[in-house]
């Protein structure tokens, strides 16, 4: 938001021209609902990282070219700072060899923040720049790894090392940011998402990646002072800290803390306040049921406003940080990017649901349980091929199960839909959102109804319902699964006869063990899965959250022998389509081949859609098409008993 409280300001990511990619821009948003949003921004790279200067000035990050660059200046080529005026053409305010990622200001100082990466031993633009090209020119692609982790998700870390740098002010006119420096010269890779600056310029906090030795690290955060540029490292050993935001009086600072959780106890979730000046952190949340996360301070400092999962939703909540007391503001929706208006009688976020993508909207500070106040954002009304309703059921345990149920258009007693149970990734995760990504209309617009359950391990229902799956991922997952599945079933608009399963990461974990335990379903789909818990348990990018759980397979092997699917391959009698990604660092792509082939050894129909260039996500447009395309056609194979038929582009 505007210091003056006039403009929101959010990223719109749409279709580029040839259709082969997304493209951002920046839209400003009348907080009052009265006018229409306009673009703000139109380059083909696309601009992300909105900030706004006090004077009403606003920064951003692109990779755009700069018309005032030299000829052998290749700036075009790495994400670079800007400028945009009230009025006038944007300009070019700050570039570092590498990228610029995350951008901060301070509210009240107008220092700029922001993290880029450089190659480890450079101290200036030039001699990054400088080795960079040393590197091009000599053919070098190698990097040399002194400690874990060595990727992330989706990609390789180093040779370049991310750094916080103080930029100081932007000056009124033609001026670069002033006085940049880097405040973590030593960093060494340890430069981790989420930065935040203080009101008034005199703290940083980055998040900051700590080693306990024996491959093992945790996130904490770095707190520095931008002044004389000390570190102070914050953070115990056994939890991680993020999501950090600064106080009004920029002496206390709140962020999210989650313990790992080991071998008999799941991970907590709580906010906590730091004190700056002696580092003791206070619980704010003590005993909550509550996963929250995206603290933000009232303007005079005396309330937090935060999201969190609950109940298959994610309402926004207000703590009183004087009494302790916690009011839920929203009933129903899954609420993202907070912000508050600068006298505190608003506050916006982005308002999403599994049947409604992500809109701005106004709600009021202090009202429970209130309807938000739709604002005129820049996205189109998306027509939804059916209706969304809730299932609950009760598990062996006694333990209360839900689930959203997706309908299609005419589904009824007399003309029942094919069921597609859908297992959520994470597995901390809960269906609760609306996703481009995962987006279950795409599969009611062809006719199915689609189940999207919130089995044990999924957040939002408390830590002992997290509990039951803890490093028993074939046990109440699985279990609960069935039940809601068959207490879905009990209804009429449904035909029982036809079902399939499906699920990607953690949910390609379930339609895998699905597949070893019943033969009730007609067809699975695995994506991103894993099947040799072991061999995975060594090549995903950070082994070490998963030994915390699943313990060591050296010296802890038995619940690697409960639960890893592949053990029980030769029970597998359903036909399955599998699906991965060559750069899913997460699920690496060896967990897909040994799936394939050891479905092949066994005669179990199968077929395998693989993406080269694509992750534990498939992201490129036409890609994401294709992925719906076949899993569209594999069902229609085995659940309306149509002929295969292969996407024309396959």
């Amino acid at each position: 938001m505007s210091p003056d409280g006039i403009r929101l300001v959010t990223t719109v990511a749409e279709l580029s021209p040839d259709r082969k990619r997304y493209s951002t821009s920046l839209w400003a948003i009348d907080p009052r609902g009265q006018r229409d949003a306009r673009r703000l921004t139109r380059s083909a790279p696309g601009e992300t990282q909105p900030a706004f200067l006090p004077d009403g000035r606003l920064l951003f990050a692109s990779r755009r070219p700069d018309a005032q660059a030299k000829p052998a200046d290749d700036s075009e080529d790495r994400t670079t700072l800007w400028l945009l005026p009230e009025a006038g053409e944007a300009r070019q305010v700050a570039r570092r060899a590498g990228d610029i990622d995350a951008v901060a200001v301070a509210r009240d100082s107008g220092d700029v923040v922001f993290t880029a990466s450089a190659l480890p031993g450079t101290t200036a633009v030039e001699e990054d720049e400088e080795r960079r090209r040393s590197r091009k020119d000599a053919g070098v692609t190698a990097i040399l790894h002194e400690g874990h982790p060595i990727r992330f998700w989706d990609h390789d870390l180093g040779p370049a090392e991310s750094h916080v740098l103080l930029g100081g002010t932007v000056p009124i006119g033609d001026g670069r940011l002033t006085e940049v420096r880097d405040v973590t010269p030593d960093a060494g890779g340890r430069v981790l998402e989420g930065l935040a600056v203080s009101p008034d310029g005199g703290t940083v906090a980055a998040g900051w990646r700590v080693s306990e030795g024996r491959a093992v690290n945790r996130i904490a955060l770095a707190l520095i002072d931008t002044a004389s540029g000390d570190r102070r490292i914050v953070g115990d050993q056994g939890h991680m800290l993020f999501d950090p935001s600064f106080a009004p009086d920029s002496r206390r600072l709140a962020c999210v803390r989650e313990t790992f959780g080991d071998w008999n106890t799941v991970p907590h979730r709580t906010l906590v306040m730091i004190d700056l000046g002696t580092g003791e952190a206070d619980d704010l949340l003590p005993g909550t049921s509550l996963w929250p996360g995206q603290p933000i301070f009232s303007p005079d400092g005396t309330v937090l406003y935060f999201a969190a999962d609950e109940n298959g939703r994610a309402p926004i909540f207000r703590l009183d940080l004087s009494t302790g007391a916690v009011l839920r503001l929203t009933a129903a929706g899954a609420y993202t990017d907070l912000v508050l208006s600068p006298d505190g009688t608003a506050l916006y976020a982005l308002r999403s649901a599994v049947d409604s993508p992500a809109r701005p909207v106004r709600l009021d500070p202090g009202t429970a349980d209130q309807d938000p106040v739709f604002l005129l954002g820049p996205q189109d009304d998306v027509p939804l091929p059916g209706t969304l309703t809730e299932v609950t059921a009760t598990a062996e345990d006694g333990t209360p199960l839900r689930a959203w149920l997706v309908l299609p258009v005419g589904a009824s007693a007399q003309a029942p839909a094919p069921l597609l149970l859908w297992v959520h990734g994470g597995p901390l995760s809960s269906w609760n959102a609306w996703s481009w990504r995962w987006n279950p209309w795409l599969m009611a617009a062809r006719g199915y109804a689609v189940l999207l359950p919130d089995p044990a391990l999924s957040t939002g229902y408390g830590d002992q319902f997290l509990q039951r799956g803890w490093g028993a991922w074939g046990g109440r997952p699985f279990t609960d699964l069935m039940t809601v599945t068959d207490a879905t079933l009990e209804r009429p608009e449904i035909d029982g006869t036809r079902t399939a399963a499906m699920g990607g990461s953690f949910g390609g974990y379930m339609a895998n063990w699905i597949a070893t335990q019943t033969d009730r379903f007609r067809a699975i789909v695995t994506h991103a899965s894993l099947w040799h818990l072991d061999a995975f348990a060594g090549t995903t990018d950070e082994p070490s959250f998963w030994h915390r759980e699943f313990g060591d397979p050296f010296d802890k092997p038995e619940r690697y022998l409960e639960n890893s699917p592949h053990l029980r391959v030769q029970d597998i009698r359903t036909p399955m389509l599998v699906i991965h990604g060559d750069r899913d660092y997460r699920v690496p792509i060896g967990e897909a081949l040994r799936l394939w082939n050891d479905l092949g050894r066994f005669s179990v129909p199968a077929k395998f859609l693989y993406f080269p260039d694509e992750n534990h996500w498939i992201l490129a447009p036409g890609n994401a098409k294709v992925w719906y395309e076949t899993i569209g056609a594999f069902l229609a194979e085995h659940l309306l008993d149509q002929p295969w038929r292969r996407p024309d582009l396959l």
